[in-house]
């Protein structure tokens, strides 16, 4: 057994207890396990300081002296072990609450030690409290430069495995480890950039001697990391390519040329075409199609997704779209049933609310080919929808749809359909090489002609009466409104302006016969939620007040006003796509974003960030810089971002060279049989089948 393989529990200072612990509290099973438990930071024992020079304002400071007396103070809980340490330059407290006994066992009056620890007042003098102690023959044996800390839990500690115990576990470790670290990088690329080897950076990102040597081993592991992934991902796009038959939509007939030449209601934009170009050339070909098309809310993504499936009905296939919700599906098939109107194509709809007898019909049509555009929600994924010769899927805000999900619709047919994924959440260029870096990604990166920037304006509470007003003249001048709360019912813990209080409170303000205000919120039934809706499409009512239920699929042209209450409470993506619900008509619409009078730092920033662009990829930078790639994607369960020490967001620059290499290696050698690549193939064999399987399903 290779000794990184070895169980946890036979390390010098764990035993089975332990071990336990490590398992279920941190996932180390295993010595390699632990030598993967990387510092979250470091704290610098390189300095020793005079006790004279101590002040409140050092985050940490050492001494080197003796204890010259020791005290125990207070009863019971409020017990206390009092240190008194001395330099040539002074005296200072030393403090614990805990472990009492054992501290002061262990203390040797005679002996000289180091002091570590955060400097704090109390009754006006500064003292350390439960600081480290280390004899100085033991640390000048030991290691006194860069310490790592880190994390740990509660009932670690409470088995005395808190960070210091965790680093003497490593220090246990790493004499055992001397043949037993492969590199996995080739001579040329460690030549290029000049980087350390990996058993080097494996001791280093431990056990530094200053922060140069600590930056290195960081980078070399950070490249490690994305350098494989990137290598993944690559290599699964080639695989792909060679592998995977698709169906060859050599035609562009009379479906498409018809729709372009005689229906299409305006000029596309440029970055249409040259999306549609891109999706031409591969579904020409008889490899499958992997597309992610990212573009703006209101950018046109829908039209040239319609357009594909022209293609695929012109050759005699059948072609759907999956969209996350029913609303988001009822307005694609409106929209895409509005303009085929005067064609000969049958369009229909499945989601989950179908009555059973005219699903029955739909799955007839569908199985014998009757039906040649089918929109739907994930109710498309049952095992009873067949399709007859299924060739183009387009799949909606595919972030909503998990990956066995996705697997579903990819398998029902002989052949992969050609996949095209759309998203109205843009993705900034780090996150998009990591996450889809398989798959061949084209961007509209421009509004149609004629689209008027919303205007967006940041209001607080006290400035309600004059919004009020705003909203009257609006509605006088024919233009409908959409309110946004973030909560339905009340909650004790959160002060967020709650919609059904809202609601009484806007039906005062715009009092019947004169307004007309519509209600919705995820928790109606499918019908009253359907018939609000349409009441407000129709122009019925002025006001819809509603949750992020709209964020996604509500297209009225006449609403030009969106007001978000409680602003600060959303994330930057929310905000952006319920400003997209307005700004689709020809008037000049607004987005007022209603906040509290106390802000979060954070929460002004995302604020700040929406008045100041509408451009989607801005904000979605922004986003990742705020939140993380994890939470913004919704990622955290899929593993792909789970890296030890990369950050795509700090790390941009690593993950292009690491790109770049993967790249020309795979094309110089993509079995990786080359005898200079020995290293790289030993690693990425074992790396690629822990993530084999989904790859293929965009």
């Amino acid at each position: 057994m290779h000794i990184l393989s070895t169980p946890i529990e036979y390390l010098k200072g764990v035993g089975p207890i332990r071990a336990e612990l490590l398992k279920k509290e941190l996932r180390i099973f295993t010595y390699e396990d632990l030598l993967m438990h990387y510092p979250f930071r470091y704290i610098d024992k390189s300095n020793i300081h005079l006790i004279s020079n101590v002040s409140e304002d050092i985050s940490h400071i050492q001494f080197k002296g003796k204890i010259v007396r020791l005290e125990e103070r207070g009863l019971k809980r409020s017990k206390r072990l009092i240190a008194y340490f001395r330099d040539s330059s002074g005296e200072i407290e030393l403090v614990w609450f805990k472990s009492i006994k054992w501290i002061k066992s262990s203390i040797n009056l005679d002996k000289e030690y180091l002091v570590f620890g955060k400097p704090s007042s109390f009754g006006g003098k500064i003292n350390l409290v439960h600081p480290d102690l280390d004899p100085v023959e033991d640390s000048i044996k030991d290691f006194r430069g860069l310490h790592g800390v880190y994390s740990t839990t509660e009932k670690l500690i409470n088995r005395g495995l808190n960070s210091r115990a965790i680093s003497k576990l490593v220090k246990n470790l790493i004499p055992l480890l001397s043949n037993a670290i492969d590199e996995s990088l080739s001579n040329a690329i460690l030549e290029k950039y000049k980087i350390p080897r990996k058993k080097e950076s494996l001791i280093n990102i431990h056990l530094s001697r200053d922060l140069k040597e600590l930056e290195r081993a960081q980078k070399r592991l950070k490249f490690d990391e994305l350098f494989f992934l990137q290598l993944h991902l690559i290599k699964t796009k080639i695989i792909r390519n060679n592998k995977f038959i698709g169906y060859s939509l050599s035609t562009l007939g009379e479906n498409f040329n018809t729709y372009y030449s005689k229906h299409l209601k305006f000029e596309l934009t440029n970055a249409q075409k040259r999306v549609l170009k891109e999706i031409r050339l591969d579904v020409k070909n008889n490899k499958q199609m992997n597309r992610l098309l990212q573009g703006d809310v209101g950018s046109g993504k829908t039209i040239v997704a319609l357009l594909s499936m022209l293609m695929a009905v012109d050759n005699g296939f059948q072609a759907c779209i999956m969209a996350p919700t029913e609303i988001l599906a009822q307005q694609h098939f409106a929209t895409i049933s509005e303009e085929l109107k005067e064609m000969e194509i049958n369009v229909d709809i499945l989601t989950g609310s179908k009555k059973t007898k005219a699903r029955r019909e739909l799955v007839e049509n569908l199985e014998n080919g009757n039906i040649n555009l089918l929109v739907g929600t994930h109710a498309l994924l049952e095992d009873y929808v067949k399709f007859q010769n299924l060739g183009f899927v387009v799949i909606d805000e595919q972030h909503r749809f998990g990956v066995a999900q996705r697997a579903k619709l990819w398998k029902k047919n002989k052949f992969p359909p050609h996949i095209l994924v759309m998203t109205a959440t843009p993705i900034p260029r780090t996150l998009s090489m990591t996450l889809y870096g398989d798959l061949d990604i084209s961007v509209i990166d421009e509004l149609p002609p004629g689209r008027k920037l919303v205007q967006t304006l940041w209001r607080s509470d006290s400035s309600r009466l004059n919004i009020t007003r705003f909203m009257k003249e609006q509605i006088s001048l024919g233009r409908q409104i959409y309110i946004v709360f973030p909560l339905i019912d009340e909650s004790a813990k959160l002060d967020y302006k709650n919609l059904i209080e809202g609601y009484d409170s806007i039906s005062r303000d715009f009092p019947l016969p004169d307004f007309q205000v519509s209600v919705v919120h995820g928790q109606m039934k499918s019908d009253d939620k359907e018939y609000e809706m349409n009441r407000f499409i129709a122009g019925t009512t002025d006001i819809m007040v509603a949750t992020t239920v709209i964020e996604v699929g509500v297209n009225v042209p006449n609403a030009s006003v969106m007001i978000i209450e409680s602003a600060e409470r959303f994330g930057l993506s929310q905000l952006h796509q319920l400003r997209g619900r307005v700004g689709r008509g020809a008037s000049q619409s607004y987005c007022v974003l209603m906040s509290g009078n106390k802000v979060s730092n954070e929460g002004k920033t995302r604020l700040k960030t929406m008045v100041d662009t509408t451009d989607g990829f801005k904000i979605a930078e922004v986003d990742l810089k705020l939140r993380g790639p994890g939470d913004m994607m919704g990622t955290k369960q899929s593993g792909i971002l789970d890296f030890k020490i990369a950050d795509i967001v700090k790390d941009g620059k690593i993950l292009d060279y690491a790109r770049k290499e993967a790249f020309n290696l795979l094309e110089d050698d993509v079995d990786l049989l080359k005898s200079e690549n020995i290293n790289i193939a030993r690693f990425y064999r074992p790396y690629a089948r822990e993530r084999m399987g989904w790859s293929r399903i965009s």
